[in-house]
């Protein structure tokens, strides 16, 4: 007899219909959500990344960075679509940022940031120090050796002229 979680799981496996590649990587969503739920600080930093303004995109040829406290972000989603502001603190824990002048009040009169994920910001500003940069330009190179590679084309003869 079948259990109702392997019947789930088959469904879920005739939806994905895209080809595992890397062995070492588990498809699983169990496995996934818990790398992502027990990851460490260090990892939340890359997943905690937001994209760059259209404008730094095409300045720093990089699409996107880890978020920093003093970045300056524009909110693109949800309730506080379009308010832009300074990050006060990147609280990975929760995996959420907290803007300058995104606060709600409590029940009791205090106020209190609202957290905001870093997915739904663009970063118009960034605070760059050296590390900061030599990130920049770490990511701009990997981009356009990617891009010199992007345009060329290989033919059936090139090809087997390696493999002679």
């Amino acid at each position: 007899m079948l259990s109702t979680g392997h019947i789930c799981r088959e469904r879920e496996r005739e939806k994905s219909a895209k080809m595992k590649y890397n062995p070492r990587v588990s498809s699983s969503r169990r496995k996934n959500r818990k790398a992502h739920f027990t990851a460490p600080s260090s990892v939340r930093r890359v997943l905690m990344s937001a994209p760059l303004s259209s404008d730094l995109r095409s300045k720093y040829n990089v699409r996107s960075m880890p978020v920093r406290k003093d970045d300056e972000v524009q909110v693109v989603r949800g309730t506080y679509k379009g308010r832009e502001g300074k990050v006060v603190q990147v609280y990975r824990k929760k995996w959420v940022i907290h803007i300058e002048r995104i606060t709600r009040e409590k029940v009791n009169g205090s106020t209190v940031n609202v957290g905001i994920h870093p997915s739904k910001v663009v970063v118009t500003k960034l605070r760059l120090d050296k590390d900061r940069k030599s990130l920049l330009d770490r990511k701009a190179k990997g981009r356009a050796a990617a891009d010199k590679d992007k345009g060329t084309k290989f033919t059936a003869e090139d090809i087997m002229q390696t493999v002679d």
